[in-house]
């Protein structure tokens, strides 16, 4: 069976692959996930903040301006609480590359434009052969528009763009008034692809102790719909790839993915979860679910249930609206 797909250019062997995570820190795990047929390995991010600090310390010890950069970088990890400083970061994309024969993907981290940008450049040279901005922002301040938060994103990807040559995904999240428009002006400044969608930080209250809790729970598949619905809203109408990220963890996940339009599957929590061998699985499980369909290719099945053929995608998200709320019985 012919798994094969086209992702921000990349020729594949199939769609599936791990999604940015720390299982790309280690070098058995990554050949591990390579062994186990990962058709790309993503790499974890390296952060505006990280690049920020370092930056900071080439002029001056960071405690004597702890608050001179980054909006109070006393809330940010220490520099030795993340996993690699910039410098190994892009020695860890060398190592990466060296092991593994298929495409490596690096990942920036940030929101605002700045010289930490210049950090994809280095990426490139250190032998990425693609490049993911994951554009992880929650705004907080009432005076900041829609359109400036979507308007800084369009200018780090041209920004990005000018410097290097090797494609560029944008990693988004789900809240954007009108994400269909954004997702074109992306296209129009660059962007290779989009990554649907960010599984965003959302924090407990602890009653007792008054304080707020850092909770990150693996994903379900409950979470894949979100991403079904823009997927198929997406696709077939802009140039750039589409990435599925966050509840995807089954062989069926996986079919509503490719059929809503998604040209590459990304894995975290169910690898994480289930070990590098589920990819295995989930490829095996896809081809024997082709044949017994009777799809010739995965490409005979991508974008097949998307709405390109519906002549009014609005009014058709509005019309299963309003049945779903008026089709319930108690």
């Amino acid at each position: 069976m012919n798994l094969s797909t086209t992702y921000l250019g990349l020729k594949l062997a199939h769609p599936l692959m791990p999604g940015a995570s720390p299982l790309a820190t280690d070098l058995d795990t990554v050949r591990r996930l390579e062994d186990a047929g990962a058709a790309a390995i993503v790499m974890h991010s390296l952060f505006e903040e990280q690049i920020a600090m370092e930056q900071a310390e080439d002029l001056a010890h960071v405690d004597a301006h702890a608050e001179s950069f980054a909006e109070a970088t006393s809330y940010f990890p220490r520099p030795e609480a993340y996993r690699l400083g910039p410098d190994d970061y892009l020695a860890l994309i060398a190592k990466v590359k060296a092991a593994v024969k298929v495409p490596v993907i690096a990942s920036l981290n940030g929101v605002t434009k700045g010289g930490w940008l210049s950090y994809a450049r280095q990426m490139q040279q250190a032998g990425a052969d693609a490049l993911e901005l994951n554009v992880y922002h929650v705004p907080t301040d009432p005076a900041v528009t829609a359109e400036q938060v979507e308007g800084t994103a369009v200018e780090m990807v041209q920004e990005i763009k000018k410097n290097i040559t090797i494609p560029v995904a944008v990693k988004l999240a789900p809240f954007y008034s009108s994400l269909p428009h954004f997702a074109r002006g992306l296209e129009a400044a660059g962007a290779d692809g989009l990554v649907l969608f960010n599984r965003f930080y959302q924090p407990d209250i602890d009653v007792e102790q008054l304080e707020a809790r850092r909770t990150l729970p693996y994903s379900t598949s409950a979470e894949l719909n979100l991403r079904l619905r823009w997927l198929a809203i997406l696709s077939g109408r802009l140039r750039p790839s589409l990435a599925v990220s966050g509840g995807v963890h089954t062989t069926t996940d996986v079919v509503k993915a490719v059929m809503a339009g998604a040209h590459a599957v990304q894995l975290v929590s169910a690898v994480l979860q289930q070990g590098t061998m589920h990819l295995r699985r989930l490829r095996e499980e896809l081809s024997q679910w082709l044949e017994k369909h009777e799809y010739e290719s995965l490409g005979q099945m991508r974008g097949s249930m998307n709405l390109v053929k519906s002549p009014n995608p609005t009014a058709y998200e509005r019309a299963n609206y309003i049945q779903v709320l008026q089709g319930w019985k108690a």
